[in-house]
């Protein structure tokens, strides 16, 4: 249905100060790039393999290896946060030639899918941290090369929905992915290693996908959708050079998107925290504890291209802010003492909804503000802020977990997000457009 939209508005279309575009009278929303849905098909594939190790993993390390709290905190920050330390390199190496936004992203899916069978080696916590880091290497890698594909591709005014389709299809793997992994704990005596072992060779098919679909070349290709996008300028000694990538900071929206990020990252906890709490306040036996993921993958496969086409109609900052209400009020609920069945549909539905309103909608906004031949590192700012973050909200929350239990740390975690969602709105970006 998003391909057959023929009539594209125009890549100049007026802006307003809250990133809502304003389409003239009578035009129709471009289409979705092939290039976009073509990587889209790589994320579902690659998710597949990826949740499916993720599913498993809290339980396979908290009862299966008897890790504490603070151990998988540990390792939850590595899985999520380590690939803060490549995302830069990830997409310097991406913008430099003119445009190797493919093959970086490549090299990327390769590294994570050569982890998977070295799970059913590691067996103790450090081999299997430097495993997870090697992993989200190559996740760190690859995010920001894909997400400036995804931007290039699109015209301005329908970026909103370029990532919503994206993450959407994404989120079709990750949905996937926890079903297939309970389907296979229940069929073989060697669960654990039977998950690591078929997530390798799905992880393999999405970068064949990749490398045989997704166009490479040395600029991406931003006519996909039949018409021109409008490409700032950068001076040549800006061009491709970390230096300038961090030099895009000097821009107060950029900056205010950046600061934000990283501050709503510090409070948002991580989502195997999330179903590990969800398991204590309702008692989800562990042989259901996998499809605990299919609530949050249901949700947001639903809700991101809806609330990605009202980003860019409504504005993406208010989608973005409205996002963290949801995942408030999911940890309101599991602080409460309610114990209706309808709980946990209740929270992972409001989970869902937090990542479709806010992980595509976000790289809509921070991209108005970055010029083409910067696109990936200027991405790559933002999320190397949001995970480092990320990555110490999941040390904190196992940490305070240990210590005084999980309701305390959750009730902090809850507090700490309503004042950066505070703080979020009222140094919200003006604008949407900047050059160096």
């Amino acid at each position: 249905m998003y391909v057959a939209d023929s009539r594209a508005s125009s890549p100049d279309a007026p802006v307003s100060a809250d990133g809502a575009v304003r389409l003239p009278a009578g035009r129709r929303r471009a289409a979705v790039a092939p290039t976009v849905l073509a990587l889209g098909t790589v994320s579902l594939v690659t998710d597949i393999s990826s949740e499916m190790v993720t599913a498993v993993l809290p339980l396979y390390l908290v009862a299966g290896l008897g890790l504490s709290p603070l151990g998988f905190g540990v390792l939850d920050g590595v899985y999520n946060g380590f690939s803060a330390l490549v995302r830069l390199a990830g997409g310097h190496l991406a913008d430099r030639g003119g445009g190797r936004h493919k093959w970086v992203a490549g090299i990327g899916y390769g590294i994570s899918a050569l982890c998977k069978p070295l799970l059913l080696l590691a067996h103790t916590l450090t081999p299997i941290g430097l495993v997870l880091a090697a992993d989200r290497t190559g996740k760190g890698l690859r995010t920001a090369p894909r997400d400036a594909l995804i931007s290039l591709s699109s015209t301005p005014g329908t970026r909103g929905r370029a990532f919503g389709v994206h993450r959407a299809m994404d989120t079709a793997g990750a949905l996937l992915g926890p079903l297939a992994a309970f389907l296979i704990l229940r069929a073989t005596v060697d669960g654990y290693d039977a998950v690591f072992t078929v997530s390798f060779c799905v992880a393999v098919l999405g970068v064949l996908v990749l490398v045989l679909f997704v166009p490479g070349g040395r600029r991406p290709p931003a006519a996909d959708t039949g018409h021109p996008v409008a490409r700032p300028t950068a001076p040549p000694a800006a061009r491709a050079t970390l230096g300038a990538a961090l030099a895009l900071l000097r821009h107060r929206d950029l900056r205010r998107i950046t600061v934000c990020a990283l501050l709503l990252g510090l409070a948002t906890v991580s989502d195997s925290f999330v179903y590990l709490l969800l398991q204590h306040r309702v008692g989800v036996p562990d042989r259901w504890f996998a499809l605990l993921p299919l609530g949050t993958a249901a949700a947001f496969l639903l809700l991101a291209v809806p609330l990605g086409r009202l980003a860019d109609r409504v504005g993406r900052w208010r989608v973005f802010l409205a996002g963290h209400a949801a995942l408030l009020l999911a940890y309101g609920l599991l602080l409460t003492s309610w114990h209706a069945a309808a709980l946990p549909y209740a929270v992972l539905a409001l989970h869902g909804g937090f990542y479709a309103a806010t992980d595509g909608v976000l790289m809509a906004a921070a991209s108005e503000g970055v010029p083409e031949e910067l696109r990936s590192s200027g991405l790559a700012v933002v999320q190397t802020g949001q995970a480092l973050a990320r990555f110490a909200c999941s040390l904190l929350f196992g940490a305070a977990w240990t210590l005084w239990g999980d309701r305390t740390a959750l009730l902090a975690s809850a507090v700490a997000l309503a004042l950066c969602a505070a703080f979020a709105l009222v140094i919200r970006p003006k604008g949407t457009a900047c050059t160096p």
